[in-house]
């Protein structure tokens, strides 16, 4: 049985990626950090409704901003990530273990 502490902590990283237009800002800040008018630039989202985006992913632990000047730069917070990573990981650790007990009961011989 999994403990549900574990499955628990990465719930709101996921929960946060489960949105596509955060996911895109996400994959932006991949290069770099990067402003909130860098973001908003081609990306068809309001300047509003990149903040917004960026305020979830930050609660989430997944990005962080610092102040530069009069704006923010916006940065990915790999450590969350690779926590997320390894969450998913866990899991398919014990669904490789439940299909293999699976198939171990059905394959027993009568």
């Amino acid at each position: 049985m999994p403990d549900r502490r574990r499955t628990a902590a990465p719930a709101p990283v996921f929960a946060a990626l489960g949105d596509e237009n955060r996911l895109w800002l996400l994959a932006r800040l991949t290069s770099g950090p990067m402003s909130i008018s860098g973001l908003t630039s081609g990306s068809g989202i309001s300047r509003q409704g990149v903040s917004k985006h960026l305020r979830v992913l930050e609660k989430a632990g997944l990005v962080r901003g610092t102040r530069r000047g009069k704006e923010s730069l916006w940065r990915i917070e790999a450590k969350r990530l690779e926590e997320a990573r390894r969450s998913l990981d866990l899991i398919s650790r014990q669904w490789d273990e439940a299909l293999h007990s699976l198939k171990a009961f059905v394959e027993e011989p009568d």
